[in-house]
């Protein structure tokens, strides 16, 4: 058979979405397709998601980006988790922390055996059997050793946190060496084939009109291809996610530069912080029915690290995802496809996550509908477990101090989460389905760090003596301390980072 293969790529957006988009595809195609971008230096963009998730190395290693070079220019930090402060009742905190924990032994998970030393008070908590989060507690970082395949050290699994904009700077940069053409202007208008209702050219300010084959909307919240052309549909998740605004704002950074993104509970929602070489990311994501504008911004203002750099930013939203994120021949990439706020990271993941997907399902001119329904069902599975988790750090909660928290702990959640609480209720089980973003270490830590409970472990643990398994898991604590103490701190291994950018000038 003869395929008509499609020519032009059209995105409409630029900023983190746009421009990683913009990245992956040039790259890929290996500049056999023409790719357009048009953003208007007019149009700000969200530029809030400063925090990742560690599957942006595999993002940076397939474009062939040095890491060294990609954290100078973006001013980013390493990542080795979030701390979520207040949220399963005041005065506790505890770590989502990357990679694994322990080191298997049998035929059961390593934290099975920890489960049951703990629930019988013979084991301390959980962070002692894990590298990231000893090493993010004590401010130390450094990359795995590749010489020490046995260590703990090897199995350091890390993130970025970085500047939005300078990252999407970086891109465009990247993009355009690669034959991206970028044109400057607003969108005013879309046209729509009379044959089959696919986008078939937008028109600008200026009067040009672009065509093209696929168009991929990276308009952020204003979606203009897949909702004001298209009319898709989106599917409100505010049921179980009930934040619906935040305030964002930059301050100065302060001496400490820990390792991991912060999350402490408020009120009627919760508050980021995010330490960049230059400056703290701040954010406070809140629920307007509970709590007011000026309110929510107070709270924010007055519990920054340093001096404000900016006038605080409001930003409104309504958590979801568009009922097809890939219509006719536009795919929606990044807030366009919907929003999840920022709790686990997990924005620029998405747009590197539906990137990559449309690689994988890419069309011909056909625009084969068997591929567009697959890639739509992966992608629904995708954000909707997501949302489980993200479901579950507000309903694992014990607290009964306001009204939002007590709406929180009482609310029906899907069945989807509903099942994997009973599971790990019963004798701790966590099942992972399929190949859902996160894996069993993260449903742990959430679940235990909240102080839900399990109400037994294992049966199989039972295959070992006690005594065996003290002495296993407190070989395990005692090699990740003596990891820990070797490492460098974090803010020396940065300053190393940038020092050596210094001396290739």
């Amino acid at each position: 058979m003869n395929q008509k293969i499609i020519s032009t790529i059209v995105i409409v957006g630029g900023g983190t979405a746009g421009w990683m988009a913009a990245a992956s595809l040039a790259k890929i195609l290996k500049n056999k397709y023409t790719i357009r971008l048009i953003e208007s230096d007019e149009i700000s963009t969200v530029g809030v998601g400063e925090s990742t998730i560690p599957m942006i190395s595999r993002f940076n290693t397939v474009l062939g980006i040095n890491e060294d070079e990609f954290m100078r220019e973006t001013k980013a930090t390493f990542k080795l988790g979030i701390e979520f402060v207040d949220w399963g009742h005041i005065g506790e905190r505890y770590m989502h922390g990357f990679g694994k924990f322990g080191q298997d032994l049998w035929t059961v998970d390593f934290y099975q055996y920890w489960l049951k030393m703990y629930q019988a008070g013979k084991a301390p908590d959980l962070e002692h059997y894990s590298i990231n989060r000893m090493a993010a507690r004590a401010h130390k970082f450094m990359r795995p050793p590749a010489d020490m395949p046995n260590s703990p050290l090897s199995e350091i699994n890390y993130a970025f946190h970085l500047d939005a904009g300078l990252y999407a700077r970086y891109l465009r940069k990247y993009s355009e060496a690669l034959g991206v053409q970028r044109t400057e202007g607003k969108v005013v208008d879309v046209q729509l084939r009379a044959l089959d209702g696919h986008v078939d050219a937008v028109l600008m300010e200026n009067g040009e009109r672009i065509a093209g084959d696929l168009f991929i909307d990276c308009s952020g919240f204003r979606a203009l291809l897949i909702e004001g052309a298209l009319k898709t549909g989106f599917d409100d998740w505010s049921d179980f996610l009930p934040c619906d605004r935040a305030w964002a704002v930059p301050c100065e950074s302060t001496e400490e530069l820990p390792p991991y993104t912060r999350a402490t509970a408020r009120p009627a929602g919760w508050q980021w912080r995010i330490g960049l070489q230059h400056r703290t990311g701040n954010g406070h994501v809140y629920s307007s029915q509970h709590m007011s504008d000026d309110e929510a911004a107070s709270i924010l203002m007055g519990s920054l690290d340093g001096k404000a750099l900016a006038e605080p930013r409001m930003l409104r939203f309504k958590a979801g995802k568009r009922k097809q994120v890939w219509n006719k021949n536009v795919v929606a990439v990044g807030l366009a496809s919907g929003f999840l706020e920022p709790l686990e990271s997990t924005s620029i993941h998405l747009i590197q996550s539906t990137v990559g997907r449309l690689v994988t399902f890419f069309p011909d001119a056909g625009f084969n509908q068997a591929d567009i329904d697959e890639f739509n069902r992966q992608a629904d599975f995708e954000v909707e477990r997501i949302r489980d988790f993200l479901i579950l750090h507000y309903r694992a909660t014990r607290r009964t101090d306001s009204p939002f928290w007590e709406r929180c702990r009482t609310m029906p959640v899907p069945a989807t989460l509903e099942r994997k609480m009973a599971l790990w209720q019963a004798h701790g089980r966590l099942v992972r389905d399929d190949n859902e973003l996160f894996a069993e270490d993260g449903w742990l830590q959430v679940l235990h760090g909240q102080g839900i409970g399990a109400g037994g472990y294992h049966p199989l643990v039972d295959l070992l003596g006690e005594d065996e398994v003290a002495a296993y898991l407190e070989q395990i604590a005692g090699v990740v301390n003596k990891c820990v103490q070797v490492m460098p701190t974090h803010k020396e291994f940065i300053g190393a980072v940038v020092a050596a950018g210094s001396a290739r000038k």
